[in-house]
């Protein structure tokens, strides 16, 4: 057993004694295939720095090892073939509560605080951390072929896990609830949710599977985004959502805006504000997800293209299905394809007790109300096809408004 020592560089397989260690300048991994088992070993930081940093190595395990109070407990960058197993990642450097409005698209030089910080590194193993309470639980920027499994990151105020122009990973079995932090706007009013997010999928991070994930009270439960504030898009195509849970937010369960190929089966969004936003998204599949109780809508998209809706349930919320069109000159000229709500296969899905069903309507504000006058206007929703849908104690089943060319068969009212 290794007494660790402030700075240490290990190159062998090691464990460390147990106890607990103030360490402001942590340790640093130095060579491949290294072992370090902390035994359960606490590492105490002085609020900055890193803990623990391993920087271009290979096949290197980190197990039973626990820190707290650095700006990235575990840092690792241009690694292949890392594990961290077991390990605690707790307090690590935090935004003030109470103050600001997040930014989202911080590059890694400028990354916030967080557990576990990934740069670079490929076909790793994240498996069950212990990553709570504290700004981000983990940031990922330019993965690829991770399996982030079995942690748990609940009760930060950023994001419990944050993939930044990530790929081809696997995140399974997480949980995420209560990311959530408060902006105050005026003595009276502000922000709940100033974009913290259980999960958060940003800036081209594409063809990643997350299943069976939890995210729940959190400022939004998934957030994928692919237009960044400059209106240069970054879209986060072919990412699979199933059986994942991000209800109860104030804002969002599933927000996917500006991509294309994302898949959502077997989810649930209860008691949120919006179920699933998907604004001028395209191509997208929403199968067997479950809806219910959601103060807006269950599903809301602005000028989304060629979605399939199907064999989900939508109960008890303002509306089930609200699907509307609105010209917005920044987006029109980065999406022009994206110029208004058309060609939707809506089938087999089950409505009750919405208060309107389906909305289709043309030149809206967030869907329920008309534009001012003079808005430049889009062309009018085209081509929806509703087939085989079944509607039960709804105020009213559907609402169509300029909408051109729907087409309703075989549904059950």
């Amino acid at each position: 057993m290794l007494t660790p020592q402030d700075g240490m560089r290990i190159s062998v397989d090691t464990s460390l004694a147990g106890g607990v260690y103030y360490l402001p300048g942590g340790l640093v991994i130095d060579a491949d295939g290294v072992t370090l088992d902390g035994g359960g070993a606490w590492l105490l930081g002085s609020g900055s720095g890193r803990g623990l940093t391993v920087r271009g190595r290979g096949a290197v395990t980190i197990r039973n090892l626990r820190l707290a109070g650095y700006y990235h407990n575990i840092y690792a960058e241009a690694c292949a073939g890392l594990t961290i197993a077991g390990c605690t990642a707790r307090a690590s450097a935090e935004e003030p509560a109470n103050t600001l409005f997040l930014d989202i698209w911080r590059p890694a030089a400028q990354a916030y605080g967080a557990g576990v910080m990934l740069v670079a590194v490929r076909d790793g193993l994240l498996i069950d951390c212990d990553l709570q309470h504290q700004q981000n639980g983990l940031l990922c920027y330019a993965g690829s072929g991770l399996i982030v499994r079995r942690n748990v990151a609940n009760h930060c105020s950023g994001a419990g896990f944050h993939f930044f122009a990530t790929n081809d990973c696997l995140i399974e079995d997480n949980y995420a609830d209560f990311c959530c932090r408060y902006q105050p706007r005026s003595p009276d009013h502000g922000h709940l949710g100033a974009d913290a997010a259980g999960f958060l999928i940003v800036h081209g991070s594409c063809r990643n599977l997350f299943r069976r994930n939890r995210a729940r009270l959190g400022g939004d439960g998934f957030f994928l985004a692919g237009l960044r504030p400059d209106w240069t898009p970054v879209p986060c195509d072919e990412n699979v959502f199933e059986q994942n849970d991000g209800s109860y937010s104030p804002n969002i369960a599933f927000e996917a805006t500006f991509s294309r190929g994302n898949i959502f089966r077997g989810n649930r969004a209860d008691g949120c504000n919006y179920g699933f936003w998907l604004g001028f998204s395209r191509e997208n599949l929403l199968e067997g997800n479950h809806m219910s109780g959601n103060r807006a809508a269950g599903v809301a998209v602005e000028n989304g293209i060629a979605c399939t809706v199907r064999d989900n349930d939508f109960a008890a919320s303002a509306y089930g299905l609200l699907l509307w069109s609105k010209y917005v000159e920044p987006f029109a000229r980065t999406h022009p394809a994206n110029d208004t709500s058309r060609d939707w296969l809506i089938s087999g899905n089950r409505f009750s007790g919405n208060r309107v069903a389906v909305r289709i309507a043309a030149d809206q504000d967030h869907g329920v109300r008309p534009l001012p006058p003079h808005t430049p206007r889009c062309p009018r929703p085209q081509r929806h096809t509703l087939r085989a849908n079944q509607f039960h104690n709804n105020q009213r089943d559907i609402e169509l408004i300029d909408a051109e060319e729907p087409l309703l068969e075989a549904n059950r009212f």
